[in-house]
C-alpha cells in the first residue's frame, strides 16, 4: 500500500477508481474533449467522459485491431481484423463511412492534420471553397428501403448532419489518415474518406545513407507495429519487425539478414507541397463517391419496388390464362380483352376472370399497388436521384477546370482525358435519368387508363353505373394490351441487362448530330439501359481517380532504416507486440519563418521496450530516439550525425508493460512487479521520465546495415531509479493499454482485475482529489 511512516506528496492524484465489464485491449483519449474510447476484450467500443460516465456502447461484429481518433476529436476511426476501417460519429456511435483499404488486420492507425499553420489565417492558403453550396440545395441522402425502420439499412437518417459534416472538408485542415496492416501495407486517406495513396514495405527500396557506395536493402517477413505521420505530413515513421537483407546478397546468405526490430523513415513531403492541389481533388472526389452511393442505392430501391408492383400484376392477371385454357379456347388474353374493348361478346373466360377472381376490389388493389409504385420511383427520381446526377455532373466540371491548370495538378496525377471521359459519362447519365422518366411516366398513364377501363367493364357486366369512374382512352388500351401487357419497359431500365435497347434510326441519327455538337464522342448510349450508363459512369470515375492514387503512392520513398534491436530468428514472419510510442514535438529552436517550409519543424521522439529476449547487453530496457527524420538533413555526413539515443534500464524486479510520450518531452512509463506469483497478486508502479534530462547520446549512422544502432549505447545505459523520479505506486497488477490525455493532463490505467484507474498527471490540477 501507498503509506510511509512520514507523510509525502503523491505526484499523481487518483481521480477515479472504476469497475469495467471486460478488460480494455484497446484505449485512446479524445485529442480535444474529456473524452476516452476503449475497445473491449469481446471487441465493444466503449466511450466514457472524463466523470466516468458512459455515452455508448457499439458493436462492430467484427474483431477490432487498432483504433484513433480525428484530429478534431469528432470521429473515431476503427481498425478491424478483415481490413476494414469503420468512422463512427462521437455523438452517438453511428456508422459514417467503411473503406475497405486492406485485405488483413489493421494494426495501427494514425491521423494526423496539417501543423503548419501561420498565425494569420488570411495567409493560409490550406483552405478551400466548396462553390457547390451556392448553386445547389444540401446533396440528397440515401433513400430508405420502403418497410424498414430508420437504421435498419446501415444509413444515416435525413435528420442527422454527421455524414455530412465528414463529408464537408471544406473549412477543414488538411488531415490524413494513415493506417498499417499485418502484411505490411500502409494506406493513406484525406480527411480519412478519399483513398490517395497506397504502399507495402516489402516492396520498398530502403537506402543506406553513409555508405562509401550506393546501397539498398530491403525487408522480408516484416509485420509493422506502429505508423506515425509527422505533424508536417512530410514524413511517416514506420516501426517494424522483420528481416533486413543487402540487395545484393545471394540467396544462401540471406539466412544472415539482421532479423529485429527496425525503424523506417519514409518521404510524404508530396503531401505538404501539394496539400492545396490534394485538398480540392479529395473535396470533389469524395463528395461525388457518396453521391455515387446515393444513385446505387436509389438504383436498388426502384428495382425492387417495381419488381414487387410487377410481381403483383402478374400473379393476378396470370390466372386469366389458365381460364382461357381450362374453357377450351385457343387465344391469349391481349386478344380476349381487345374482343371485349370492340364490343363483342364477352367470353365466359373474361368473365368469370373479371367478376369472380379479380372483381372490383382486386383492380382497384393491383392499380394501387402499380401506380403507387411508379410514383415512389418518380419521387425517388426527383428527390434522390436527379439531384445527385446533377451535382455530379457540377462537381466533375469543377475537376475538369482543374485537369486543364497542368503545371499545379499534372503533378499530382489528375489527367485531363480521364477528367473528361467521366464529365462526358455524368452529362450522358442525365440524359439517361431524363429518358428514364419519359418511358416511366408514360407507362404508368398507360397502366392507370387500362385499369380504369378494367373497371369500368366490370360495373357493365355486374349491371353497376359507371359514371363515376374516370374517363378511358381506348387507343391507349390497345396500345397497352399490344406492347405493355406482357413485357416491361422499366426494369431493363432498372438492371444490368444484357439486352440492347434499339431506338429508331430517326431519333438516333439526331441523337448522334447533337452528341457531336457538344463535342462528346459517345453516340450509343441510347442502346443502354440507366443502370448499365451508371455502372459505366462509376467505372470511368474509378479510373480518373485511379490516377492520383497511383501517382502518389509512386512518389513515397524510404529514405532512411534504423536498425533497433535483434528479435530471436524463431520470431520471423510473426508480429512481435512490444510497448512502442512515436511522438512529434515542436521544435524550441524553430523560428516563426520556417513554418513556411517543412524542414524541422517537429523533432521525432521515438520510445519502445526492448524485450527480455532480445539481447543479453541490453535487455529489460527502453529506447528513446530522437531527431530520426532530421538525421539526414544536412549535406555533410559529419553534419548529419543528429540522431541521438539514451537507454533506460527498468529498476530490478520490474518489467514495462506500456509507456506513452507525453506533453512537453514527457514520457510516461507502467511499470509492473516482475513475480512468478498470479498476475493479479502482484504491484506496479507509474512515473514520468523528463526527456530533456537524459543523458542523450549522437549515434554515429553506419553505411553498413550488419550494425544495430543501440548496442553502440549499451556502455552507457541510465538506470531508472523509483526514489529518484516521479512515481506513484500501484497497489494491483496492472495492464496494457495505458491510455494518457496530454489535454486534460490525465493517464488511465487498467488493472488486472478489471479495474480502471484515472490519475492526475498535471500537479497544478485543483478540481481532484485523491481517491486511495
Amino acid at each position: 500500500m501507498e503509506t510511509d511512516e512520514t507523510p509525502r506528496v503523491l505526484p499523481f492524484q487518483l481521480q477515479f477508481d472504476k469497475p469495467v465489464a471486460s478488460q480494455i485491449k484497446i484505449a485512446e483519449w479524445n485529442p480535444e474533449k474529456d473524452l476516452l474510447a476503449m475497445v473491449t476484450e469481446d471487441s465493444k467500443i466503449l466511450l466514457h467522459r472524463f466523470n466516468w460516465q458512459r455515452l455508448w456502447t457499439i458493436f462492430p461484429g467484427r474483431c477490432i485491431t487498432s483504433l484513433c481518433w480525428r484530429p478534431d476529436g469528432k470521429a473515431i476511426a476503427v481498425g478491424l481484423e478483415d481490413g476494414t476501417i469503420s468512422l463512427h460519429d462521437v455523438e452517438n456511435g453511428k456508422l459514417l463511412r467503411s473503406l475497405k483499404s486492406h485485405t488483413v488486420a489493421v494494426v495501427s492507425l494514425n491521423w494526423e492534420e496539417d501543423g503548419q499553420v501561420i498565425k494569420d489565417d488570411s495567409v493560409n492558403n490550406s483552405t478551400y471553397e466548396d462553390r457547390t453550396s451556392r448553386f445547389f440545395p444540401p446533396a440528397p441522402r440515401v433513400p430508405r428501403m420502403p418497410g424498414l425502420a430508420p437504421g435498419d439499412t446501415g444509413f444515416m437518417d435525413d435528420s442527422d448532419d454527421s455524414f455530412r459534416e465528414l463529408s464537408n472538408s471544406s473549412y477543414q485542415r488538411f488531415n490524413i489518415l494513415c493506417s498499417g496492416d499485418k502484411d505490411g501495407s500502409i494506406c493513406f486517406s484525406i480527411f480519412g474518406i478519399f483513398p490517395i495513396g497506397k504502399i507495402n514495405i516489402h516492396n520498398l527500396s530502403i537506402p543506406t545513407p553513409f555508405a562509401t557506395e550506393p546501397a539498398t536493402c530491403r525487408l522480408s517477413h516484416a509485420s509493422i507495429s506502429k505508423v506515425a505521420l509527422s505533424k508536417d505530413l512530410c514524413h511517416l515513421i514506420v516501426m517494424c519487425s522483420g528481416e533486413l537483407n543487402h540487395d545484393e546478397v545471394e540467396s544462401a546468405e540471406r539466412q544472415l539478414g539482421m532479423h529485429g526490430c527496425h525503424c523506417l523513415r519514409l518521404d510524404t513531403s508530396i503531401f505538404w507541397k501539394r496539400k492545396n492541389e490534394l485538398h480540392q481533388v479529395a473535396q470533389q472526389a469524395s463528395n461525388i463517391e457518396d453521391l455515387i452511393e446515393v444513385i446505387r442505392a436509389s438504383l436498388s430501391v426502384m428495382s425492387k419496388q417495381w419488381s414487387d408492383a410487377m410481381h403483383t400484376f402478374r400473379e393476378k392477371f396470370d390466372s386469366l390464362s389458365s381460364l382461357i385454357i381450362d374453357h377450351g379456347l385457343d387465344s391469349s388474353p391481349q386478344e380476349e380483352f381487345l374482343s371485349l374493348l370492340g364490343g363483342a361478346r364477352t367470353s365466359p373466360p373474361v368473365h368469370q376472370f373479371l367478376v369472380n377472381s379479380l372483381g372490383e376490389s382486386g383492380v382497384k388493389r393491383v392499380s394501387k399497388v402499380v401506380c403507387g409504385a411508379g410514383k415512389e420511383l418518380q419521387h425517388v427520381v426527383l428527390d434522390h436521384l436527379q439531384p445527385a446526377a446533377e451535382i455530379i455532373g457540377f462537381r466533375m466540371g469543377e475537376l475538369r477546370g482543374l485537369s486543364r491548370w497542368r503545371t499545379r495538378f499534372q503533378g499530382i496525377g489528375l489527367d485531363e482525358t480521364l477528367i473528361n471521359n467521366a464529365t462526358e459519362k455524368s452529362g450522358i447519365l442525365l440524359v439517361q435519368v431524363e429518358r428514364f422518366m419519359r418511358v416511366l411516366s408514360s407507362v404508368v398513364q398507360q397502366f392507370s387508363n387500362f385499369f380504369n377501363w378494367l373497371l369500368k367493364c366490370i360495373k357493365l357486366l355486374n349491371q353497376e353505373p359507371s359514371d363515376q369512374l374516370l374517363p378511358c382512352n381506348s387507343e391507349l388500351v390497345v396500345i397497352f394490351l399490344k406492347f405493355l401487357y406482357d413485357q416491361d419497359p422499366v426494369k431493363p431500365f432498372l438492371e444490368l441487362s444484357e439486352v440492347d435497347i434499339e431506338p429508331d434510326m430517326e431519333t438516333l441519327q439526331r441523337v448522334k448530330e447533337l452528341v457531336h455538337f457538344g463535342g462528346f464522342s459517345d453516340c450509343d448510349f441510347l442502346r443502354r439501359t440507366l443502370a448499365e450508363e451508371f455502372k459505366q459512369m462509376e467505372s470511368s470515375f474509378k479510373e480518373a481517380f485511379l490516377m492520383p492514387f497511383t501517382t502518389i503512392s509512386r512518389k513515397m520513398l524510404c529514405k532512411d532504416v534504423l536498425p533497433l534491436f535483434a528479435l530471436p530468428s524463431s520470431s520471423a514472419s510473426v508480429s512481435v507486440s512490444v510497448p512502442i510510442s512515436v511522438t512529434y514535438y515542436k521544435d524550441a529552436s524553430t523560428s516563426v519563418s520556417s513554418y513556411l517550409t517543412h524542414e524541422h519543424g517537429f523533432i521525432d521522439y521515438i520510445s519502445f521496450q526492448i524485450p527480455g529476449d532480445s539481447s543479453s547487453n541490453i535487455a529489460n530496457c527502453i529506447g528513446i530516439s530522437r531527431r530520426f527524420m532530421h538525421s539526414l538533413s544536412n549535406s555533410s555526413i559529419e553534419e548529419s550525425a543528429s540522431l541521438e539515443a539514451v537507454l533506460l534500464s527498468v529498476p530490478d524486479g520490474y518489467h514495462c508493460v506500456d509507456l506513452s510520450l507525453y506533453k512537453e518531452g514527457q514520457i510516461v512509463l507502467l511499470l509492473n512487479e516482475s513475480t512468478s506469483a498470479s498476475e493479479c497478486s502482484g504491484e506496479s508502479c507509474m512515473m514520468i521520465v523528463q526527456a530533456d534530462d537524459l543523458p542523450f547520446v549522437s549515434i554515429p549512422r553506419s553505411g553498413c546495415i550488419n550494425t544495430w544502432n543501440l548496442d553502440q549505447l549499451k556502455d552507457s545505459v541510465t538506470h531508472l531509479r523509483l526514489e529518484n523520479e516521479k512515481v506513484r505506486n500501484i497497489p494491483h497488477s496492472v495492464a496494457a493499454p495505458l491510455a494518457v490525455g496530454a489535454s486534460r493532463g490525465v493517464a488511465c490505467v487498467f488493472a488486472a482485475r478489471k479495474r480502471a484507474l484515472v490519475y492526475i498527471l498535471d500537479e497544478d490540477e485543483d478540481d481532484v482529489s485523491d481517491g486511495e
